[in-house]
């Protein structure tokens, strides 16, 4: 009997994106009753259980089996219509041709990879970005530039900088920027609002596109930011929105707005990879919800836990330790001096305290080591303070010992 060799079967460029690390794998168990700093989902008692129960019931009442199929259930479409109206409020346009709506938008990002990446691709990214969409480039080129990030969001004259010099050079250009301008993840920073009239500018003059990821903007504390899809004027941005932080991840429940001649490429690969029975009952959850009363009450949760954990950093955290102030979202993103965070997570680990190390949200992973992303999503804020004071005196220790 022949044993299948199956790698010897793998195309050339799935066999080279094998040889990155696989997706997650560095994420440790987590110890038994440890305060969770480091997931990015919200906690239990914001997931709206008892609503989605409703929305079932009320969906299988009124259109029986039909949701259950691939195609049938009436609320797909109406889902559509729904997400286009939301849409609106943000001062985005998308008619039918111009919408798909995908699981979630890990599926939107790896879709659009598809149809604009091979692996002759150059595409720039925000250092540091969102670690699963730089896995996701990674399994489709090695071709990426790199472009900081401060505390106002992605550093536009440097992207501009790199840019004319690759002009100059002759030097191919990127196809596209992949950029969260609104609570990026890990950062939680915010591009201003000149910044983000310049990136516009400077994709119209260096001809490439923008993949704009905006999965936290309606969790602000004070006021909204104007997305870059609302201020393109020439369809270079293809807009990837989510429901996950808003209702509930495990809905995956996403979308891209993009031009028509992008979403039938999208749709073309996508084919039937949905989930009509999660769209079908994340249209009648909407139906029966006010979705701004929902919203109000997550800002004000969130903005609640977000200043315990500043709070908490500004009482527990050595002198040497910095943070940026988000304005909404999800996370905190902390810069240690001479620590190694990836070897401070053991010992938090141990004290009952996580947190997710820098050096993964780094295409250079070197360039992460003295960072760490927190979240306050998940806890309420007395744990959030228990397990920042753990954190300090882990972080005190260690420097004490250097």
């Amino acid at each position: 009997m022949i044993e299948v060799n199956a790698e010897s079967y793998f195309s050339e460029n799935i066999k080279s994106a094998l040889k990155n690390d696989p997706p997650g794998e560095w994420m440790p168990k987590l110890p038994d009753k440890c305060i969770r700093l480091s997931s990015g989902f919200p906690a239990p008692s914001l997931v709206p259980v008892e609503q989605l129960k409703d929305a079932v019931a009320s969906l299988l009442e009124e259109e029986n089996d039909l949701p259950l199929h691939y195609i049938g259930s009436p609320k797909v479409a109406k889902l559509k219509e729904q997400i286009q109206e939301r849409l609106q409020e943000h001062d985005i346009q998308a008619s039918r041709d111009e919408l798909l709506i995908t699981s979630g938008a890990c599926q939107a990002i790896d879709l659009i990879a598809r149809i604009l990446m091979d692996e002759s691709t150059v595409i720039a990214i925000e250092s540091p970005t969102y670690m699963e969409a730089l896995e996701i480039f990674q399994n489709y080129t090695s071709h990426f530039v790199t472009v900081p990030v401060d505390e106002h969001g992605l550093d536009t004259e440097m992207l501009e900088e790199m840019l004319e010099e690759r002009k100059r050079k002759g030097v191919t250009l990127p196809q596209f920027l992949y950029t969260i301008p609104t609570f990026q993840n890990p950062t939680g920073t915010t591009m201003s609002t000149e910044r983000r009239k310049h990136v516009l500018k400077l994709a119209d003059k260096y001809d490439f596109l923008i993949v704009e990821d905006d999965a936290y903007r309606e969790l602000y504390f004070d006021k909204p930011s104007i997305p870059l899809k609302a201020m393109d004027q020439e369809d270079r941005v293809l807009y990837v929105g989510s429901l996950s932080k808003v209702v509930a991840t495990g809905m995956r429940i996403g979308w891209v707005a993009a031009s028509p001649e992008f979403i039938t490429a999208l749709s073309w690969f996508k084919k039937d990879l949905g989930h009509p029975f999660a769209q079908a009952t994340m249209a009648s959850f909407l139906e029966n919800t006010d979705m701004e009363k929902r919203l109000k009450s997550l800002r004000e949760a969130y903005k609640i836990k977000c200043d315990a954990l500043l709070s908490a950093l500004e009482q527990y955290l050595p002198p040497s330790v910095s943070w940026y102030v988000p304005e909404g979202g999800y996370f905190v993103w902390v810069k240690t001096e001479g620590i190694d965070t990836s070897e401070l997570l053991t010992e938090a680990l141990s004290d009952g305290v996580s947190y997710v190390p820098g050096q993964y949200f780094f295409l250079n992973q070197q360039d992460g080591k003295a960072f760490l992303r927190l979240s306050f999503s998940y806890e309420n804020p007395k744990e959030i303070d228990e397990g920042i004071q753990k954190l300090g005196n882990v972080l005190k220790q260690m420097l004490s010992g250097k």
